[in-house]
């Protein structure tokens, strides 16, 4: 079940006190850090209902408290404690979306049908940049296989979607096709 208001105020919270105590890098690699830890069997069991919020606190200080601030190990425990745990993954995403926005970061998905170079990336990332609503911002390229595609590439930025695919210029053809196929010739 999705948690997104209770998401939204723990990093805002969080965020808030990050900026009041000058800790907003530090906190940010603090979730980086979280978030990068992979174990399937460590997310399960923080978003476990029947595991208490003290046993989740002291597994969690014995995993990270050499790792992160006072400050994130205390808003864990809280959240812990409030038996807000569930909804941890969304709080560190809410976290970063207020920091991106704080920084004058953009992000932007970039969908290809093959993992390509850096290069590439950086290239896609310098055109990015001339774009009208990326001027003055710094691009955070996140870079996604889709072998469905076919080729070609898909560009996400908030709301917009540039598809330049095989797949959606396939799509077109199809609809034209159809559209096409019953008009009488004179």
């Amino acid at each position: 079940m999705r948690q997104t208001k209770v998401a939204q105020r723990y990093a805002k919270a969080i965020f808030d006190l990050a900026v009041e105590t000058s800790k907003l890098e530090e906190v940010k690699h603090d979730f980086d850090l979280i978030q990068s830890v992979q174990n399937k069997e460590l997310q399960l069991l923080f978003v476990s209902p029947i595991i208490k919020g003290d046993k989740k606190t002291a597994i969690f200080e014995a995993i990270f408290s050499k790792h992160i601030q006072p400050l994130t190990s205390s808003f864990f425990k809280l959240i812990f404690t409030k038996g807000r745990s569930v909804a941890i993954n969304e709080i560190i995403l809410a976290y970063m979306d207020r920091y991106r926005a704080k920084k004058g970061i953009q992000l932007v998905q970039l969908t290809t049908a093959v993992e390509v170079s850096t290069d590439i990336k950086n290239k896609v990332s310098s055109l990015l940049k001339e774009h009208k609503l990326l001027k003055g911002k710094s691009i955070e390229l996140v870079s996604n296989v889709d072998a469905s595609i076919i080729g070609g590439l898909i560009v996400k930025l908030d709301d917009q979607l540039f598809d330049a695919s095989i797949r959606h210029d396939l799509k077109v053809i199809k609809k034209q096709f159809i559209e096409n196929m019953y008009i009488s010739k004179i």
